[in-house]
């Protein structure tokens, strides 16, 4: 204590504690990404203080705007497993690996952009390039819309999942119908989630096979 010129265990008992001061909170990498014309909102708060997170349009997007690419660590297993967000896999030299975003310091703020649950709210598409993936908007997107993604049709068949299909959007190709299998469920045996595919399953059970 510099006013009673002592060296103490904790506190001073006679001048009290001392004023602390926090340094201030730094954002991750995926957050200082974000374009200044879309922000975070948290969805919901889960148990942990785990945030569910989802991008949202300050301003009127126009339709053909390309986001990207996609940041991610090439890997060969699927270690953070969201099943809000799209699973994507992209080809190098030859392999097949997941983009791997196990933390906000590990990829950009395209890792909060969720998964469209049908054709009426997917407002974006996601499709690989040149060993990138980006996503692009198929419709004008209104301020206060929250972005939602789903795979290009040509994507769709590398992922082995089903197309969606806008309205909005004459000049994107439809998958063909496809076959009864791929349409119905895929249940984890161990936890019980259903998933679309079986590339889907077979990434998810990767992480069962990780904690045991």
């Amino acid at each position: 204590c510099e006013d009673c010129g002592k060296s103490l265990i904790g506190e001073c008992k006679l001048h009290g504690p001392l004023i602390r001061a926090k340094d201030r909170v730094i954002p991750s990498r995926a957050r200082l990404t974000l374009p200044h014309y879309l922000t975070l909102r948290v969805l919901e708060l889960r148990a942990g203080n785990q945030q569910i997170l989802g991008v949202f349009a300050k301003k009127v997007i126009q339709k053909r705007t390309q986001f990207g690419p996609y940041v991610g660590q090439l890997s060969t297993k699927l270690t953070c497993y969201d099943e809000s967000r799209l699973v994507l896999q992209v080809l190098k030299d030859g392999g097949k690996y997941f983009l791997d975003t196990p933390n906000e310091d590990c990829g950009n703020w395209m890792m909060f952009v969720r998964l469209a649950r049908n054709q009426e709210e997917q407002t974006l598409v996601a499709y690989q390039h040149c060993g990138e993936v980006y996503f692009t908007t198929v419709k004008p997107i209104e301020p206060h819309t929250e972005l939602k993604v789903w795979y290009a049709a040509d994507y769709a068949k590398f992922m082995e999942a089903s197309a969606v299909f806008i309205k909005e959007e004459s000049d994107v190709s439809p998958l063909p119908p496809v076959a009864k299998e791929s349409v119905d469920p895929w249940i984890c045996s161990s936890c019980g989630s259903t998933f679309a595919t079986f590339a889907l399953l077979e990434s998810h059970q990767c992480i069962h096979k990780d904690r045991i």
